[in-house]
């Protein structure tokens, strides 16, 4: 079977699957953030914590709950790992350095999981699943409970609240996400994935012993792709055998990291009652997620010469056992959400490539988004698009029925700059120090490329690397540390203030003249918008990388 027909018969297999999900999985989150049983294990839970799960709380109060559960967060994991050499199965491994810690923890607790370390050899059995798997499982239910609370802002009317955040994080971590996690464990395992508590010893083909790091990997692989995460165990990611052997567990892999994100649009249609709403969501998401796949791969695959082709083309820091089509759609999963893990480096993907999967993240990786963040990042565009209509047609711009005035859209402003000023300020300060060359592993514009997709990677909460740019200075770790703190909690709460505004105002009765947001038109003007905010954003930052590096 030629490349061809193995890479487009595997596209076609991950979107029937992702298919066969949408609707039961849509639903069954629907009905998990909508009902008001509580069962007896989250019971206990609530006796635990002191938290009365029957009390909703107000927008404020469900942000604070939400930047003081990060905080905790991150100053736990960084205590697990300066102090992990006096865990039970550290593997005689130091404690982490200060610096390293809190980028390590901020990376993990915002859901980005950049890692600035090796991590067989850094961190501990113990460190990698009580510290860094819990905060996978964690960082992505809340994500999920702040998209559920902003669907909430646009369902409810003149309420004063979003619901629990403490139930919304509880129950998304036990009735979602570690049932799925559980059965796509077993699945891996069943691939070839890792899964012990000690080292393996091979036979190397020439007849010598050989000792490798194991470790439990394939709990950690499932919720680290399953959460949109991405942190690896190891530190060549999902390119390392024992974290994704073979294309099976490469297309299972794609498929746990877009199958929530892709399935939520379903929970957004049935909690609205407006399931075109959700597939017209879902349309802008997936116009976005094949023209980038299309471009990728035809940069990656097809953009070479007979002899090129012959002399292995592209293949240069992409896995053999997977290919450049595989090599391809695992890139533009990672970077269009964000999990950030890897399966081959993305510093050696052709300057059109690579500049597309940098785009992704810059498009505010919404196609179709991180678990929850996707979801709320492509309703704050839509918010954007109907407001720019309604400037056009000079009619007060409304979504699914509530009124976007001044109030709305200064937080939607708030949330679209905060990104950006973190990656373009991070950029600039680390291009003008004197010990960034050094850093860099490639000059030029390649060089500046890679410096450009840390901080977009940071801010945006992806957590991939371009590679060659060595991030282990305190600067780096402090800054990128610092970004990706702010862009998960600045517009988190951006978010959540919009959300009560929302939830404060009576619904806004569909006339002649309502734009109707469902529609095939709706959907291209939604496309539209994030293609052209996002180019006059970025687009002088691109041109002195991949842009200049490709013109080259």
């Amino acid at each position: 079977m030629s490349d061809t027909v193995s890479g487009l018969l595997s596209i076609a297999a991950l979107l029937l699957l992702l298919a066969l999900l949408y609707v039961p999985l849509g639903d069954y989150m629907a009905r998990v953030y909508s009902g008001v049983k509580h069962w007896r294990v989250e019971r206990g839970v609530y006796r635990l914590t002191g938290v009365n799960p029957d009390v909703e709380q107000s927008p404020r109060s469900y942000a604070v709950s939400v930047v003081g559960f990060s905080a905790v967060g991150v100053v736990l994991l960084m205590a697990l790992q300066i102090g992990q050499a006096h865990l039970p199965m550290a593997r005689d491994l130091p404690g982490v350095p200060f610096w390293m810690s809190f980028n390590t923890a901020a990376s993990f607790v915002a859901n980005t999981n950049w890692q600035s370390y090796g991590g067989e050899s850094t961190l501990g059995f113990t460190v990698q699943m009580a510290g860094l798997a819990v905060q996978n499982f964690l960082s992505a239910a809340v994500g999920m409970a702040v998209a559920v609370a902003l669907i909430r802002g646009f369902v409810r009317v003149r309420s004063g609240s979003l619901g629990n955040f403490w139930v919304d994080l509880t129950r998304g971590t036990l009735r979602i996400l570690l049932p799925i996690a559980f059965v796509g464990a077993l699945l891996l395992i069943a691939g070839g994935v890792v899964q012990s508590f000690s080292d393996t010893a091979m036979t190397t083909l020439a007849g010598h012993n050989q000792v490798l790091t194991g470790g439990p990997v394939a709990s950690q692989e499932v919720i680290k792709v399953l959460g949109t995460n991405g942190g690896g165990f190891f530190n060549a990611n999902s390119a390392h055998p024992f974290e994704n052997p073979n294309g099976f567990t490469n297309l299972l892999e794609i498929l746990l990291i877009l199958v929530i994100p892709v399935a939520l649009t379903r929970t957004l249609g049935t909690m609205l009652g407006h399931r075109r709403q959700g597939l017209a969501v879902l349309a802008a998401m997936g116009t976005m997620w094949a023209i980038s796949l299309v471009v990728v791969t035809a940069a990656e695959v097809g953009a070479h010469s007979n002899a090129a082709q012959a002399a292995g083309a592209a293949m240069e820091g992409k896995e053999t056992r997977l290919g450049e089509w595989a090599t391809a759609l695992f890139a533009v999963a990672t970077t269009g959400t964000s999990t950030g893990a890897v399966n081959a480096s993305h510093d050696s993907l052709t300057p059109v490539g690579g500049g597309m999967v940098l785009l992704n993240m810059m498009f505010g990786e919404v196609s179709p988004g991180g678990v929850g963040t996707g979801l709320y990042g492509i309703l704050i565009m839509a918010i954007l698009a109907v407001f720019i209509a309604g400037l056009m047609v000079g009619r007060t711009p409304e979504l699914l029925g509530k009124k976007i005035g001044s109030r709305q859209m200064t937080y939607v402003a708030l949330y679209t700059l905060t990104t950006p000023a973190l990656v373009l300020v991070g950029t600039g300060v680390a291009i003008a120090l004197g010990s960034t060359p050094d850093a860099m592993g490639n000059p030029g514009g390649h060089g500046f490329s890679e410096v450009l997709y840390a901080y977009t990677s940071g801010a945006n909460n992806n957590g991939s690397a371009f590679g060659g740019i060595t991030v282990t200075s305190d600067f780096f770790q402090i800054t990128i540390g610092l970004a990706m703190l702010l862009g998960r909690l600045v517009p988190i709460v951006m978010v959540l203030l919009l959300a009560g505004s929302l939830a404060d105002q009576g619904k806004v009765p569909v006339t002649a003249g309502t734009l109707p947001t469902h529609k095939p038109l709706f959907v291209g003007l939604l496309v539209g918008v994030i293609l052209i905010i996002t180019g006059l954003t970025y687009f002088p930052a691109l041109a002195l990388g991949p842009i200049a590096e490709a013109l080259a």
